[in-house]
């Protein structure tokens, strides 16, 4: 299906038949990509000719792609980056939010989230008043489902989760959790299956206990079936 805005995108990715295959798809979706297989080639195609989305593998031949993701020329563009790994460890998760990545998507790197992902950056370049770097990408929806939350420091938080979406959840929670910090979710399922555990990392805590948090390893098939437990109107 075409989308309705066009999107040029650079992807960095080393693996030849991956980046033919991140190539094909986005042509699929109407967008145009260049792929490049190395972060100094990225470097050169961005000070030329920006692109509007990047998608960029981290473990790169020289230059890594946190390297990448460091320097002033990406920093500074405000551009949308989608962070890929198949080796990626919860410090370098951390590293990408912390430099400002858009999203991180596990290899396999599941497509249709990749395409909901480009979906909202398209929108998002047909808005110039809204913020580049809005993480709240896939659609939101509401859902009540109680969650027990393990910390990396074996703390323990309780409460329901309140909305969903392909890459994450919110969670209002009975204490407050510090952002950057993983923790093993377990969400209890009223489809009589077992309880959906996931790895996941806080990106945001504001107040009231809401806990904002980005999935590490949940598969295409773990978030159908927990978005199909969801509303099917989108919160706005």
């Amino acid at each position: 299906m075409v989308r309705s805005t066009m999107l040029q995108v650079l992807v960095v990715e080393d693996e030849r038949e991956l980046g033919s295959l991140f190539r094909d798809y986005l042509t699929t979706l109407g967008h145009r990509a260049d792929v490049v297989g190395s972060a100094e080639s990225a470097l050169e195609r961005l000070q030329m000719a920006p692109p509007q989305v990047v998608i960029l593998d981290v473990k790169l031949p020289g230059m890594s792609g946190l390297d990448l993701l460091g320097l002033p020329v990406v920093r500074d563009a405000g551009l949308p980056v989608i962070v890929v790994s198949g080796h990626a460890t919860e410090e370098q998760a951390r590293q990408c939010l912390r430099l400002g990545a858009l999203e991180f998507l596990a290899k396999p790197v599941p497509l249709e989230v990749l395409g909901t992902v480009l979906d909202h950056v398209a929108v998002f370049a047909d808005s110039p008043g809204r913020p580049p770097r809005e993480r709240r990408l896939a659609a939101r929806m509401p859902v009540t489902l109680p969650v027990r939350v393990t910390t990396e420091q074996r703390e323990v938080a309780t409460g329901a989760v309140v909305e969903v979406s392909a890459t994450g959840l919110r969670a209002r929670l009975d204490r407050q959790l510090v952002p950057g910090t993983a923790a093993r979710l377990s969400i209890a399922m009223p489809d009589g299956g077992p309880a959906l555990d996931a790895l996941a990392l806080v990106v945001r805590a504001a107040g009231e206990q809401m806990v904002a948090f980005w999935f590490l390893d949940l598969t295409p098939a773990e978030i159908d079936r927990l978005l199909a437990r969801a509303q099917s109107r989108p919160v706005r």
